[in-house]
């Protein structure tokens, strides 16, 4: 009899918490008002040149990413004049569950719970609560040139993000965080997994443009610039990228 008690406390806890994230996402994508966003730095491998990158951050370093929302939605019609705030929080000390890439739907489910999990006990930030929360672990570029995938969850509305800890780097970081930003809002990838390079048209930020190569800027959710048929590079800045349409439709931004 206590199991079966349990069981179903568990089970109304579970719905409570579900209806609550699907209210906070339906809110967040009316874009009736400015979504907070709060980046939460994380030195990701420990070291002295993460430590100090993340011990200067400040709100002015992701002011790119606001300027690109606003600039987008103007091009939309957004009505809304600021559609998103950016503010870092106080560096975190402890690292975010390690993503199952790959694994299984079960697995995938059971990290999102506990990422969120993760993510509650581990919010430093002490203004306004934020309606999106995107940690963000930097790392040495000299000790690691490469970095594991980052991700976006629509459900929690959490983004975890991985960077490099460098000043000239600030651009194209900023373009990987917008880009998981726009996933907690419903976003989806416009790349081809296989081989990472953009799918036409939905994933050219000029798809009628002629000739079709080389494009100027990147779709923010193909993530590159396509300059030729079999070659993209990654955009610098968030100069280099661009929303488009069916990106914008996914967000809400049009119907």
């Amino acid at each position: 009899m206590w199991r079966a008690v349990r069981i179903v406390i568990l089970l109304f806890i579970l719905a409570t918490v579900a209806q609550g994230a699907w209210l906070a996402r339906s809110r967040t994508v009316e874009w009736k008002s400015t979504v907070r966003v709060v980046v939460y730095p994380i030195s990701g491998d420990g070291g002295q040149t993460a430590a100090r990158y993340v011990g200067e951050l400040r709100d002015a370093t992701f002011e790119p990413i606001e300027a690109f929302f606003k600039k987008e939605a103007r091009n939309y019609g957004l009505p809304l004049q600021q559609p998103i705030d950016v503010r870092v929080a106080w560096p975190v000390s402890a690292q975010p569950p390690a993503a199952p890439f790959g694994g299984s739907k079960a697995e995938v489910v059971l990290w999102s719970l506990r990422m969120r999990y993760w993510a509650y006990w581990n919010d430093t930030y002490k203004g306004p609560k934020p309606d999106v929360r995107m940690f963000v672990s930097y790392f040495d570029p000299a000790a690691r040139p490469r970095l594991a995938h980052s991700t976006g969850l629509q459900k929690g509305l959490i983004g975890v993000v991985n960077a490099f800890a460098r000043d000239d780097m600030d651009g194209s970081n900023s373009v990987v965080i917008a880009h998981e930003l726009l996933h907690t809002f419903g976003a989806t990838d416009k790349y081809d997994v296989v081989n990472n390079r953009p799918m036409f048209p939905d994933g050219f930020a000029d798809p009628h443009a002629q000739p079709l190569y080389p494009q100027a800027q990147a779709e923010i959710m193909a993530g590159r610039i396509p300059v030729s048929e079999g070659r993209a590079e990654t955009p610098a800045s968030m100069d280099e990228v661009v929303i488009g349409a069916r990106t914008a439709r996914e967000i809400n931004w049009v119907k």
